[in-house]
Parts: structure tokens; C-alpha cells; sequence
């Protein structure tokens, strides 16, 4: 092989970081040219401004330079051209047409999980954050979407402050911590409220199914707002092969609620994956613990939606209040990744490691056909 041989073979380990595959397979690179070890690519980025374009340049001349006789690695970026973009759309999400949702096709095999609660302040937020980050570091490609449209806080825990890149009508989720993200919260100035309704809340869940290419993810996560309203009863429309994840606080009153929001799958043909209690009790220094907001919530849920669905519920796990959790929250890196050793951090590890069990497959179509 020759030195532009290697070199092109090198390139073609260069991942994008926004659609998460192969530079070479995306049509990005340009030209490629050496002369006595001073090796000169041309790269075409999806559009002129990409936010990742010095990550992308990088990403090259580390693949470059590492190639035997590269002495030098010039980097010369531009943008693809219209009629690139519309190429690449169509290749990413097939020939011009109404967009579909692809977790809803017959042969997606992308868990699907709803994150409900029936109040908020139950810490619904915070443990979609930490199981996403947590699947993504078992090597799960996953998406988050956050559905809860008036009260959004997924951009600040996940650091998401950037919006998507709009290629040709098709956006790109950002990724951060792994995750693919997309919230209203990326769309809207920092403190302005969103006022919508019941059509216009469906539409932007339905926007963010179908213009967003999130390409082949294993797990795809709703954090839904809390209660059985318009956005949840949108997600078993758009969705209706989701499961619901219910969060509850050990609390009585919370769990009389967190009760009606799992037994909405009752009307809707949804399953329940399981329940998580949080806020559990509060470890001290003499290692006892202190139930702050009572105990047995969590498991009471559980046996009782196994009662009205006539199906197995169980509780998945219960997260203890910790300060580590809290301030891992504030600061945008979930507490799975910065403490990943503090009670908080282990119970959601052991969470996201019973999410990630295969789906059953009983009722799903396989792409199978007898001979």
C-alpha cells in the first residue's frame, strides 16, 4: 500500500462526532495529498459553522500523524455544498418524504422507555440523566429526549448548551457524556417560559422523533412531565411500543400518584418496565440511616400496579438522598460519572444494569420469514 493508502485507511477510523459514523462513509473527505510526508486533507463539514469542527480536526491529524511516514498533517476545512447535504440526508434517512419515526417501525429494535412520575419534585429528572450516561458507559448507544416541554432541566444536567446542527432540514442531536440530547430547552432564551398547548406539545414530541436523526441507538428516553397529561398520552400515540419507568418518593402521597401515572399503560397498551424509588432515606455518619420521607412507597407501587396490569412490576432499586447527587445535577456531569463510588451513584449503576436487559420479545415482529 502506499502512503495515501494508509492514509485514507486511517481517516476511515475518524468517527463524526454528531452522527457517529465514519468520515469516509459520510462523504466528508474532500481530497487527500502528500508530498514528502507532509500529508494535506480536505475535509467538508456538514455546514460552515459546525460546533464540532475543531473536535472533527483534531480527531484527523491524531489519525493522520499516527500513520507511518506522515511527518506533518494539514487540515483544510470547508462545507459541503447543497447538494452534499442533501446526498448525505438521503443517505442518512432515505430518498425525499414524509419523515417517519423510526423507534416506531415494525423492525426497530430500540428500547423505548418513558421516565414518568405523577408529581414532580420526585427526582425524575435527575435519575433520566444518570441512567442514560450510566447505559451509555455499559456501551449503549442512547438518545434522551426531554418531553417535559414547560419544566425542562435535561440541558442542565447533561451540560447540553448547545443547540443541534440543522443539515438540510434534518437536525443533529449534540452528544455529551455519550448521549444524544435533544430538549425545547436548546431552542428557547435562558428564563423565557414556553406557552403551548395540547395540539402544539404533540407536534414538538412528533418534531423531535422524526427531524432529529438520532441514527441506531439500543435505548431511547423520555423524561416526561409529571402526571398523566397531554405529553404522555402523545407518547403512547407516537410510541406505542414504549414502556414506562416510574419514579416515585417513599413518601404515601407520592406514591398514591406515581400509582395513576403507571396505570395509565393500563389504557394505553403500554408495559411497565419497573419502578425506582428515590429519596429513600438519608445515610449518617454513624451509618445508620434516617427516612426522611417515610419508607415502603416504592415497593407499594410496584405490588400494586402488578395488581391493575395483571403483569409482573417490579421495583428496580432504591436511590438514598445525597449531596453528591445534588450538586453532580447542578454542575452538568451526572453524579454515574463524578462520584461514581457514593450511594447514589451505585444504586442507578444497578438500575441502568436492569434497564439494559433485553426486551422480551413476546408480541414483537422479527425480521424473520420461514423458507
Amino acid at each position: 500500500m502506499t502512503l495515501l493508502d494508509d492514509v485514507r485507511t486511517a481517516l476511515s477510523t475518524v468517527i463524526d462526532p454528531e452522527i457517529r459514523r465514519p468520515i469516509t462513509e459520510l462523504g466528508m473527505v474532500r481530497s487527500v495529498d502528500a508530498d514528502d510526508g507532509v500529508v494535506h486533507v480536505g475535509i467538508d463539514l456538514t455546514v460552515a459553522g459546525c460546533p464540532m469542527k475543531d473536535t472533527l480536526s483534531a480527531d484527523v491529524r491524531a489519525a493522520v500523524a499516527a500513520v507511518d511516514g506522515v511527518r506533518e498533517v494539514v487540515v483544510e476545512l470547508g462545507a459541503m455544498s447543497p447538494e452534499q447535504r442533501e446526498q448525505l440526508r438521503n443517505q442518512l434517512r432515505g430518498e425525499a418524504g414524509e419523515p417517519v419515526i423510526p423507534f416506531a417501525q415494525p423492525g426497530s429494535t430500540t428500547q423505548v422507555i418513558a421516565v414518568a412520575s405523577g408529581k414532580g419534585g420526585v427526582g425524575k429528572s435527575s435519575v433520566t440523566a444518570n441512567l442514560a450516561v450510566a447505559l451509555a458507559a455499559r456501551g449503549l448507544a442512547v438518545g434522551v429526549v426531554d418531553a417535559d416541554v414547560h419544566g425542562f432541566s435535561i440541558p442542565r444536567m447533561l451540560s447540553a448548551d448547545r443547540g443541534p446542527t440543522s443539515v438540510d432540514n434534518m437536525l443533529l442531536p449534540p452528544v455529551v457524556h455519550q448521549v444524544k440530547v435533544v430538549s425545547i430547552g436548546m431552542f428557547v432564551p435562558p428564563g423565557q417560559p414556553v406557552v403551548w398547548r395540547g395540539p402544539v406539545l404533540h407536534r414538538a414530541l412528533q418534531q423531535f422523533l422524526t427531524d432529529v436523526f438520532w441514527g441506531d441507538l439500543d435505548v431511547l428516553l423520555l423524561d416526561l412531565p409529571p402526571g398523566t397529561g397531554d405529553m404522555a398520552i402523545s407518547v403512547a400515540q407516537l410510541l406505542p411500543t414504549s414502556r414506562l419507568l416510574v419514579i416515585t418518593t417513599p413518601q404515601a402521597a407520592a406514591a398514591e400518584v406515581a400509582e395513576r401515572a403507571g396505570a395509565l399503560a393500563a389504557a394505553t397498551g403500554q408495559n411497565v418496565i419497573g419502578v425506582v424509588e428515590n429519596m429513600s432515606w438519608l445515610e449518617l455518619a454513624d451509618g445508620s440511616r434516617m427516612e426522611v420521607f417515610g419508607s415502603g412507597g416504592g415497593q407499594r407501587v410496584a405490588d400494586n400496579l402488578t395488581a391493575t396490569l395483571g403483569t409482573p412490576v417490579a421495583l428496580l432499586g432504591q436511590v438514598p438522598l445525597d449531596t453528591a447527587l445534588r450538586e453532580a445535577g447542578d454542575a452538568g456531569t451526572p453524579v454515574v460519572l463524578t462520584a461514581p463510588d457514593s450511594p447514589a451513584a451505585r444504586a442507578l449503576t444497578e438500575i441502568a444494569a436492569a434497564v439494559a436487559a433485553p426486551e422480551p420479545l413476546a408480541g414483537r415482529r422479527l425480521p424473520i420469514t420461514p423458507v
